[in-house]
């Protein structure tokens, strides 16, 4: 298992400076939000994303991949009813595979939870539909690039659309393309009630990356979540990929929760 930071909550942070300071701290990647880079992923050249990889190379850190994928620019939406946006929704994914590829990136997130969110006048079955076409098409190019697409189940508060495990093992096997998986984000499991490392053994062969967090929004091991338990069943389950520290408040600084989230996960996975 392989520690990671998200790279948001540094905000004004250069990402180099992301970099160099996550692996001072030990952590093994950073996980990138594109919008924290450029508004779109067309904005950043293959000068830029052979730089950045460069640098992560220098420091020894990996770059794991990329998470919120569609908060830029406004206006994207997976499954929605205009085909125009839905077409822009979806070479806006494309590109972001290329991103991944170019950077080093194994593993994209697909959360973004407004931009999936179902239309009262679409309804599920329709929405379904038009997530499987989106997210078919790309999966096709993530399985070029050697990325593989994740999908997030995440909680009722935000979104209407796959808020469980076995509700997006729907979605993967609909999209059938071995390069569309899926993940878990802590927080929003235990908002749904979930336990945890059950769905962790139920779908291991399908879950490719975890957002370490707590039951508070904040970082893991600051609220109610059973830690313990869950890396007991991501060791059962042979998990080799990504711990990613994902967190919602970003108080009091991005140095000091960077620093206590990796203390609290190194004590229960060891170097």
């Amino acid at each position: 298992m392989k520690l990671t930071v998200c790279n948001e909550m540094f905000e004004d942070w250069k990402i180099d400076d992301v970099l160099v300071f996550s692996k001072e701290v030990g952590y093994d990647a950073v996980e990138i939000a594109p919008f924290t880079l450029a508004e779109t992923a067309y904005d950043i050249s293959q000068a830029e994303r052979a730089r950045i990889r460069s640098v992560a190379d220098d420091v020894g850190i990996e770059i794991a991949g990329l998470h919120w994928l569609f908060v830029s620019p406004k206006g994207l939406h997976v499954n929605g009813p205009d085909a125009v946006i839905r077409r822009k929704t979806r070479d806006h994914l494309c590109e972001l595979i290329h991103l991944c590829s170019d950077l080093g990136g194994r593993n994209m997130i697909i959360g973004s939870p407004q931009q999936r969110h179902v239309d009262d006048k679409v309804g599920f079955d329709q929405a379904f539909a038009w997530a499987v076409e989106t997210f078919g098409a790309a999966a096709q190019l993530a399985g070029d690039e050697g990325v593989m697409l994740c999908f997030e189940p995440l909680n009722s508060g935000i979104t209407n659309f796959m808020r469980n495990p076995t509700e997006a093992m729907a979605l993967v096997n609909a999209v059938g393309h071995p390069n569309f998986h899926m993940m878990v984000d802590v927080y929003s499991s235990s908002l749904e009630g979930l336990d945890i490392p059950a769905e962790i053994r139920a779908h291991s062969d399908y879950i490719h990356h975890i957002h370490t967090n707590d039951d508070n929004g904040y970082s893991p091991g600051s609220g109610g979540v059973d830690y313990p338990a869950i890396i007991a069943a991501l060791r059962d389950v042979e998990f080799d990929s990504y711990l990613s520290v994902e967190v919602f408040n970003f108080e009091p600084d991005p140095k000091t929760i960077a620093q206590e989230s990796y203390d609290f996960l190194r004590s229960l996975v060891p170097a």
